[in-house]
């Protein structure tokens, strides 16, 4: 099924008789569901753009793509960063703005300007009766429903179809600037990114690859106008001046960061963890990874894992949790716990009271 209209998509949802399998453009889904599939790629088109109030609108099918060239053409982005993880997951087709707000894709640029439910103003979609909702706004004064609009970033699809977002979209900074330090192991990188990101010199990206071609690289980013990216590239500079550190000018490694580049290619399983950053390297160190990927100053970690192995059953209890990415025989999502399950069941239930919408898919 390929609705035209929110019209259509309601109408489908309603007269559903079994399991819908939701799917943007198919470029980042989260685990396996069985039933017919519903793409939302024919709700397509941005039906507002307002560069002076920072507002964009568009229907949840829109290619990221075409997103990001009117912003571009403008001087704007999306600052949250939404990765692109088709090379990580060997997938093709082009990704949706709908499906980048159903999992709240976000990246490295999200410890400085937050997730991309931060600059969700509203959202429409179609919960699992049929019937349309719309919660939100279309500009940043209209604060109206706003737990339930970020409720549907990163529900991946199973409370509610996304028919059209709304979205606060930010300038593009003049430069941007790089600093490589070199050398450092995981302990040391994440001590480091930790004091890059609480100076006063507005770090936007903080990470380590330890599996490097030339060695050890942990990376902090800093963006704006020229001379205070200067000023304070110098500042950042001498924090470490007892560290091998080069400079790098432009985009330098964040594309690759931010897709998780250095994974792909590569046989395993792709897991991502969300920890407390001070516990990461010590984490990192029980799986035993093939290789490992520290974004968000160490709060997030990518890692590769032979197929089959079960990180969780590797790391036992943590403060935080597992998400399997690329792989089989676990399930995708990490176990909630028993209060958290009760209001995650609570609030399927009051969206999707079939249980049609990607069932299973955040509970198996």
């Amino acid at each position: 099924m390929r609705p035209e209209s929110e019209a259509e998509l309601a109408a489908e949802i309603a007269g559903a008789e079994g399991p819908l399998l939701i799917r943007g453009g198919g470029t980042r889904g989260v685990g396996a569901v069985a039933g017919t599939v519903l793409e939302t790629g024919g709700l397509a088109g941005i039906t507002l753009y307002e560069p002076g109030a920072l507002t964009l609108v568009a229907r949840a099918g829109t290619p990221l793509a075409e997103v990001e060239a009117a912003l571009a053409a403008e001087g704007q982005r999306l600052a949250f960063e939404p990765p692109d993880l088709r090379g990580l997951l060997g997938r093709s087709g082009d990704s949706t703005l709908g499906g980048v707000v159903a999992a709240n894709a976000s990246g490295p640029r999200r410890i400085a300007a937050g997730a991309c439910r931060d600059f969700l103003l509203g959202v429409r979609f179609v919960d699992g009766r049929g019937q349309v909702v719309r919660n939100g706004g279309r500009v940043m004064k209209n604060v109206t429903g706003y737990d339930l609009v970020k409720l549907m970033a990163g529900a991946c699809g199973t409370l509610g179809v996304l028919s059209e977002v709304s979205l606060k979209v930010l300038p593009r900074p003049e430069v941007s600037a790089t600093l490589v330090l070199h050398g450092l192991d995981d302990r040391a990188a994440v001590a480091a990114l930790a004091r890059g990101l609480g100076s006063p010199y507005e770090v936007t990206g903080a990470a380590h690859d330890p599996g490097a071609g030339d060695g050890p690289r942990s990376y902090l980013r800093i963006e704006g106008f020229a001379r205070s990216v200067a000023y304070r590239m110098e500042r950042l500079r001498g924090l470490f001046a007892d560290v091998a550190a080069e400079v790098v000018e432009g985009e330098g490694p964040w594309p690759g960061l931010r897709d998780v580049a250095p994974f792909h290619g590569r046989a395993g399983a792709v897991w991502r963890l969300s920890v407390t950053p001070s516990e990461a390297p010590a984490l990192a160190a029980r799986l035993g990874a093939e290789a490992l990927l520290y974004d968000w100053g160490g709060g997030l970690v990518w890692a590769l894992l032979p197929e089959g192995v079960d990180a969780r059953a590797r790391l036992g209890v943590f403060r935080g949790h597992a998400t399997l990415l690329r792989g089989a025989g676990c399930a995708a999502f990490h176990p909630e716990p028993a209060p958290v399950a009760a209001l995650s069941a609570g609030l399927r239930q009051r969206f999707d009271p079939r249980g049609i919408l990607n069932p299973g898919l955040m509970t198996s």
